[in-house]
């Protein structure tokens, strides 16, 4: 075994204004790590930042140039591939992973050619190559593949000779291990590649932080009575999502309930769906019910106090490999409606800690949402099972040392 103390993670992005799960996923590994006494680090393109370098919670950030490979992408086409699934090309990146020194491991969180530099750079160094897969590789609805490509389609490419160079495509047969956080990734992955290297890790969440919150706070920030019945969404805006799903859902029921409010919060990665989503909320007869508000802060007490400013949290997802906000939303004690679709069916039993819907059925949804209105019960023992759940199962200590078993079977394999 190596001495070494160096972690290097290397994910597509990693900007503090566009949280989502990676992001999440990736600061609380790395805050693990550091408390296991390794000296993690963050390395990454500058999509959606300027900032080439800081310090992040004492862990290291460091951004280098890059671009997609294509030619004539327009400004907008390249701001939307760096929001969702740009395929993109750092050679500084790259350079820097060779030269880099007392390195123990490279871990990706990317594939396609950024995850075939992070391989590259591993076998010339002769380190351990660990990526996850955070979804969006075998259990991927063919509609948000051809999403996430849209903005290249049918521009040139010029960087297929890096994929070739990288040895991008057989990426994932040549790791030493692959972490896949959703349960139906996995069993595909298990079925797709060759080899047994292949690990079900799921998400974590912080317990504590979000037992407790402020709700009252949150419903007068903005507007929402207090004797409200609110159902919450808090993700990204994306079709993904499918909060269309959501507030067709809400107009069916607003008028047999007058109490009932709708929150929907995330950052954006489609400008078009949320175009659709504003002009779907103001055609509502409920629309003075309804909140749509910017990204809540991941840091600090605002995500925290939204979820405890609502009665029910809903993720309407047509594709979710795992679903960390579900762990939130329990921690808080709340009943989730989710869809059954990806790592949301192996996550959540429907009736015994919240209830399942068949995706981007409204209807269903409908009917759902109808049986927590009318037992608040109900709604009380989902939370609670819920709760103790995302305690017991996921905490990140016991993702972290899960983690560290993963590297350590990776080194023995690389003899490192």
């Amino acid at each position: 075994m190596t001495d070494a103390r160096r972690i290097i993670h290397v994910p597509r992005r990693f900007v503090l204004d566009e949280w989502g799960g990676t992001e999440t996923v990736l600061a609380e590994m790395v805050a693990q790590q550091r408390r296991q006494g390794w000296q993690p680090e963050i390395h990454t393109s500058r999509a959606l930042s300027r900032v080439g370098a800081e310090l992040w919670r004492d862990v290291p950030i460091r951004r280098y140039s890059y671009c997609y490979p294509f030619f004539g992408l327009s400004a907008a086409q390249r701001h939307q591939l760096d929001k969702k699934g740009g395929n993109l090309l750092s050679l500084p990146l790259f350079f820097s992973l060779l030269r880099a020194k007392d390195v123990r491991l490279f871990h990706a969180h990317s594939l396609k050619r950024l995850g075939g530099a992070v391989m590259t750079a591993a076998r010339r160094q002769r380190k351990p190559f660990v990526v996850t897969l955070h979804g969006g590789v075998f259990d991927v609805p063919e509609a948000e593949k051809n999403e996430m490509i849209a903005a290249q389609a049918g521009k040139l490419e010029w960087g297929k000779i890096f994929g070739a160079i990288f040895r991008s495509r057989p990426l994932l047969e040549k790791a030493d291990a692959v972490i896949c956080v959703g349960r139906a990734e996995y069993d595909s992955a298990r079925r797709s590649l060759s080899h047994d290297r292949i690990h079900h890790l799921g998400n974590g969440v912080d317990a504590a932080r979000f037992a407790t919150g402020d709700g009252a706070a949150f419903r007068a920030a903005h507007g929402i009575p207090s004797d409200a019945f609110v159902l919450a969404c808090y993700s990204r805006i994306d079709p993904q999502k499918d909060q269309l799903c959501l507030v067709e859902a809400f107009d069916q029921l607003a008028a047999a309930h007058p109490q009932l409010h709708l929150v929907i919060a995330g950052p954006c990665t489609s400008g078009e769906y949320l175009a659709q989503l504003d002009r779907r909320i103001a055609a509502s007869p409920h629309a003075a019910r309804i909140r749509r508000l910017d990204p809540i802060a991941s840091a600090g007490s605002a995500l925290p106090d939204a979820y405890h400013g609502c009665d029910v949290f809903v993720l309407p997802s047509r594709h979710e490999p795992f679903g960390i906000v579900v762990l939130e939303a329990w921690c808080a004690g709340k009943p989730v409606v989710v869809a059954e679709v990806g790592g949301l069916r192996h996550l959540v039993t429907s009736g015994e800690n919240g209830l399942l819907f068949p995706s981007s059925d409204a209807t269903a949804l409908v009917g759902s949402l109808e049986k927590l209105l009318r037992a608040p019960a109900l709604r009380t023992a989902l939370g609670a099972a819920g709760r103790q759940l995302a305690r017991v199962r996921y905490s990140w200590e016991k993702i972290a040392d899960e983690t560290e078993r993963i590297y350590q079977a990776a080194e023995a394999r690389t003899g490192r």
